[in-house]
């Protein structure tokens, strides 16, 4: 059946039919009974995929990476479509427009995306009020009796990321300080933060993935953490900080960041965001110039994806978590990545080639 839609939606902008489906999804996620139906056919029923890590539960291993859900509208709807978690963002502190449209384009013969947004986002303040109303409305709804006490509260099972950049105008030189910012701002209404250094389409930003650029943002954001968990008496999880990396790294490049996070004991890595490279595509090369520049996602960076994931792995013996992207279309490729020693996955342009029962499709036969 979704073979069908996509075929109804490819002839479409992409980034407008993104949003239309999206939309689509809330306003049928809004009616209570229809909302059921959903999650009973897309949720998976297997409580044996919840797990831990960097003390959050989650209640499977498939994820929304970032860029799907920009400024944290749709998280209802993505729970229902039972992903384990999902990360929102790029977030700035301020909000910006991102590049000139049309900016998201599709290589079907690739089963990959280019995309060149450029951290289009509302801004870290709506975003942040947006999460707190979700936190308040979905995570914090409760019961009372008759007379008045509590008897339940229900906690929503999503586990909500929120990845953080810096504006295009802001130099790199002060890129820190929009990265406080946003932490700051997120602190409260994330389970854990992920820095973004490496997309390929805001200018000058995958400068900042050299070793000294990286230890002064992350280590600010390990002091701010510190700081702020010595005023909260009821805070049990310590807000894990990760940073996404990018599959282009040279080997040298790589070493520094792994060097960098044992040294400053970092709590993870994202492997990999897109790539610039546009090798081994079957897509008409003219086609492909036509597209231009942008970050290059699915099954084209597959290989690499585990490769930077099984390195990394291997070199920290585990000691540093990993969650892989990259390539991510069913059971086989999730398993893939787990093998070479991702403790999670996240998908993204494989939930626009599968469709919306990736999440499930996948967990059903995913490895523990």
């Amino acid at each position: 059946m979704y073979q069908l839609i996509r075929s109804v939606f490819f002839w479409f902008d992409a980034e407008k039919v993104h949003y239309f489906a999206m939309n689509a999804l809330r306003f049928f996620c809004s009616v209570d009974f229809i909302k059921k139906i959903l999650a009973a056919n897309f949720q998976t029923k297997n409580k044996a995929l919840a797990f831990e890590s960097w003390g959050l539960e989650f209640k499977n291993r498939v994820g929304l990476a970032a860029g799907f859900d920009k400024n944290a509208k749709y998280l209802r709807e993505l729970e229902v479509l039972g992903f384990g978690c999902v990360e929102i963002g790029t977030v700035t502190p301020k909000p910006q427009d991102g590049n000139d449209k049309p900016r998201l384009f599709r290589l079907p013969k690739d089963k990959a995306i280019i995309n060149r947004m450029g951290f289009n986002n509302e801004g870290v303040k709506v975003v942040a009020e947006r999460l707190k109303k979700w936190r308040e409305n979905e995570v914090r709804s409760k019961k009372y009796d008759s007379s008045g006490t509590q008897l339940i509260t229900h906690h929503s099972s999503l586990i909500i990321g929120g990845n953080i950049g810096k504006n295009k105008v802001t130099p790199n030189e002060d890129a820190w300080k929009d990265y406080e910012i946003c932490f700051n701002e997120l602190f409260d209404y994330v389970d854990y933060f992920v820095v973004n250094v490496s997309s390929p389409n805001t200018p000058g930003l995958r400068e900042l993935q050299e070793k000294d650029s990286l230890r002064k943002i992350l280590s600010h954001l390990q002091t701010l953490r510190t700081e702020r968990l010595k005023l909260k008496t009821d805070s049990i999880v310590e807000k894990p900080i990760l940073l996404k990396i990018a599959p282009d790294l040279t080997q040298s490049q790589l070493d520094d960041v792994i060097d960098l996070a044992r040294e400053i004991q970092l709590d993870g890595l994202v492997a990999s965001n897109t790539t610039i490279s546009r090798e081994g595509l079957t897509a008409d090369a003219a086609t492909v110039t036509a597209i231009g520049a942008g970050g290059l996602s699915g099954l084209p960076v597959k290989q690499r994806s585990t490769e930077i994931v099984q390195y990394i792995t291997q070199k920290t013996n585990g000691v540093i978590p990993v969650i892989a992207s990259g390539g991510i279309f069913t059971s086989a490729d999730a398993n893939e990545k787990l093998n070479a020693g991702a403790v999670l996955v996240q998908v993204w342009t494989g939930f626009i080639y599968e469709g919306p029962g990736i999440a499930k499709k996948i967990c059903n036969n995913i490895h523990q």
